[in-house]
Order: structure tokens, then C-alpha cells, then sequence
């Protein structure tokens, strides 16, 4: 009877929430808003260009949004939530020399635009303003990159290992190119965020080691594979890739119980290192940013070296070697994986207009098994994938699984 006698008392009080709640407005939990995006003219451009551009805004879902003949593109109802903003388009010679009054000697551009991680919301209501770069198409591109490493079972216990380790450069025009004094450069990793030298230094960026690949002929469509040992990690592991077609192998001086040097592979050509370390030096939980520079220069004498050593301007410690930002072809930031707050945006080692975004894995000390790959843009009708290229890794770059170097899906 006291059972029923409370549930008698608690049956109304039930119904009053129930009809409380009913009576509720949740609108503003899901209110949307109206974002503006005002696209800028790249410097030097004297025309307006920006009309009829589509911007990107990526977060939980992906929106579109074409650009006024002021370049302003208006998002409406969206949810607020934190997206990043991009934009790309070409810019053909013609277009190019009308723009900018200058010649271009046929080459093509890119433009490109990006605000990472933005925050919008109901207090968003001034245009965002997405400034823009330009930077000249290249022929040879930064391809894949397998630089987490993986695992393999031994003794019933997963064992890391890094020396399949690669990354793959892609000629993505139709003609055969002959590649003279190319260099490959490992950005600097070690310092914390806030001491990174962008911030100090202009039109330069810093390298840990600098690679030469020797004169090769690189046919359409075609790859350079560069590795650190140049042999058949699968026997081995069963899950890593076969390297026994590498082009060029980072010969490493030290004896190591697995990692193993094939003598019968190019040596890839050390110019410096900030360590006695002589293979390419992937940081396997990231940042991993790398570039592809060309240059008649000596390298080796002519180049500064500075220290940084936790603080910008240091006298002591290791050195990296300053590399020219007008020398540099192509430019991919890999950062670090922080679990729930993604990248770490703030690791970025290049300027925007060398590389508009960034790309990464989801593993925060690596050995996930998975590389970054450059998206293939189309197919032509002869089979050669084209790959996309819009000077934004954060929209040219994805993850993949499929660690054969040579191949793109």
C-alpha cells in the first residue's frame, strides 16, 4: 500500500516535468547562422579575380559556397561548430599576365587560401576575411610518404619497426622530365612550438637534413622512390612493404641488428645532417614536414647553418641548415596527432604560400601502418594518374593503408 500511496504522490509531480518539458523551446541548442567569407586578391594581382570561386568549409560536414563579383561567399543555416575554411582555383598564363601584368613563359598557378580550425558561432558576424597566395604549378610533386612505421609479431609481442620506412616524388605532367641537382630536405622537429624560427625568419625555412638525389630521368606518370633500407620488409614482417625497387636508399653507417643497406640500390646523397644520424630521419609520431628544392648552388659550402636549441638564437647545440624559400618546389607539412584536439596546427614549419595547410595520421607516437598520399586529381585515358595539386595539403593529401609506393587509389 506505501508503494502505491508514493506512486500516487510521484505520478503528478512526472506529468508537471513531462508538461514542462513540452513546453520548452530547444531552438537555441541548434540555432544556425550566416557566415560571410571575404576571399582576397593573391599579392600582386592588380585585377579581381576572386568572383565565381567556390570556398570550402570543412568540419563535421563539408559546405560550399560560390563567390560575388566581390569574392564575398555567404554560408546560411549552418550549424556553429569549428570548420576550416579553404579555397583554390587555376590560373592559366593568359589569365595570369591579365592579372598581373606580368608574362609567365606559359606556366601555370594556383591560388589558394586557407583558415585552419575557426571557431563559428552566433558571435561571427563580421566577414571573415581568407587571404590568399599564389604559387607556380610544378611538375615533380611530393607524392606518398610512409613515415609512421609499423608493428610486427614476434615471440607473441608487437614490436615497432621503422626501416621500411619511404616516400615516393611524382613527375604529374605528360613529358619525360630529366631531374638535375633535386634536393630533398627533412624539416626541423625538435624545438618546441613557440621557438621555431618562422616566426624570426623570412622567405627561409630550416632544415635537420638535406639530401641530393642524383641526375634521373623520371618518365610521365612516373615515381623516384627513396628509402632508408632497400629490401623486402614483408618476408620479415609480414605487413610491411616490399622496398626492393627503390630508386635511391639512404645508406645508413651504423650496424643495426634488422635495418639492412642493399648495395645494390643508389646510394641517396647525405649533404648535412644536425646529427652523426645518415639515414632520412622520419619522426615517426610527427612533425614529419618535408620539401623538394632545386638549385645550381653548392649546398653544402654556401648555406648558413644555425643553432636552435629550444630557443631561437642559441650558440650551441645542433645546427640546421637555412634553406631558401625561392629555391623550394614543393612543400608538405606533416604534424604531430594530439588524440582528441587532432593536429597540432601550431607545428607547421612552412610559410602558406608554400603549403596553404597540413596532413597528418591518427596515431600519436605512429607505427599505424599508414602513409599520407597525394589524391589523384583523374585518370587519363592512357591510365597516368594526375594528381592533385592545390598548394593545401590539408585538400591534396590523404591517408591511406595501401603502402605500395608506387601505387595511387
Amino acid at each position: 500500500m506505501r508503494v502505491i500511496e508514493n506512486m500516487r504522490k510521484i505520478f503528478p509531480l512526472l506529468c508537471g516535468i513531462a508538461l514542462l518539458a513540452g513546453c520548452m523551446d530547444f531552438d537555441d541548442a541548434t540555432e544556425t547562422i550566416d557566415v560571410t567569407v571575404q576571399v582576397g586578391k593573391p599579392e600582386g594581382f592588380l585585377q579581381t579575380v576572386v568572383s565565381g570561386r567556390t570556398v570550402t568549409l570543412k568540419g563535421g560536414v563539408t559546405l560550399t559556397a560560390i563567390t560575388d563579383a566581390e569574392g564575398r561567399a555567404v554560408f546560411k543555416g549552418i550549424v556553429p561548430d569549428v570548420y576550416n575554411i579553404s579555397t583554390s582555383w587555376k590560373v592559366n598564363a593568359e589569365e595570369y599576365a591579365q592579372a598581373t601584368g606580368n608574362a609567365t613563359g606559359g606556366n601555370a598557378y594556383t591560388v589558394t587560401g586557407t583558415l585552419p580550425e575557426q571557431l563559428l558561432s552566433a558571435t561571427t558576424t563580421e566577414a571573415l576575411t581568407l587571404a590568399t597566395t599564389i604559387s607556380q604549378d610544378q611538375s615533380i610533386l611530393i607524392g606518398k610518404v610512409y613515415y609512421q612505421g609499423g608493428k610486427y609479431k614476434k615471440d607473441e609481442k608487437d614490436v615497432n619497426y621503422i626501416y621500411s620506412r619511404y616516400m615516393t616524388l611524382y613527375n604529374n605532367t605528360a613529358e619525360t622530365i630529366n631531374v638535375t641537382n633535386l634536393y630533398l630536405a627533412l624539416m626541423e622537429s625538435k624545438s618546441p612550438t613557440s621557438d621555431y624560427p618562422l616566426q624570426y625568419l623570412t622567405d627561409t625555412v630550416v632544415a635537420k637534413q638535406v639530401f641530393r638525389i642524383p641526375d634521373h630521368s623520371l618518365l610521365p606518370g612516373g615515381t623516384i622512390l627513396l628509402t632508408n633500407s632497400a629490401i623486402d620488409h614483408s618476408i620479415e614482417t609480414l605487413t610491411q612493404p616490399d622496398l626492393l625497387d627503390a630508386d635511391y636508399e639512404a645508406k645508413d653507417q651504423v650496424t643495426r641488428p634488422i635495418h639492412v643497406n642493399n648495395p645494390a640500390v643508389k646510394a641517396l646523397e647525405l649533404v648535412y645532417s644536425y646529427t652523426t644520424i645518415s639515414m632520412m630521419n622520419f619522426t615517426q609520431g610527427g612533425p614529419c614536414s618535408l620539401a623538394i628544392f632545386q638549385t645550381d648552388e653548392d649546398v653544402a659550402t654556401t648555406w648558413p647553418n644555425i643553432y636552435l636549441t629550444y630557443a631561437y638564437g642559441r650558440n650551441s647545440g645542433s645546427q640546421f641548415m637555412k634553406i631558401p624559400a625561392r629555391c623550394i618546389i614543393d612543400a608538405v607539412d606533416i604534424l604531430k596527432y594530439n588524440g582528441e584536439t587532432g593536429a597540432d596546427a601550431s607545428n607547421k614549419r612552412f610559410f602558406d604560400y608554400l603549403d596553404a595547410g597540413y596532413t597528418y595520421t591518427t596515431a600519436k607516437t605512429g607505427y599505424d601502418s599508414k602513409a599520407v598520399v597525394r589524391k589523384v586529381l583523374y585518370t587519363t585515358d592512357d591510365g597516368r594518374a594526375v594528381l592533385q595539386d592545390t598548394n593545401n595539403s590539408s585538400n591534396d593529401f590523404e591517408t591511406t593503408e595501401n603502402l605500395t609506393p608506387r601505387s595511387y587509389q
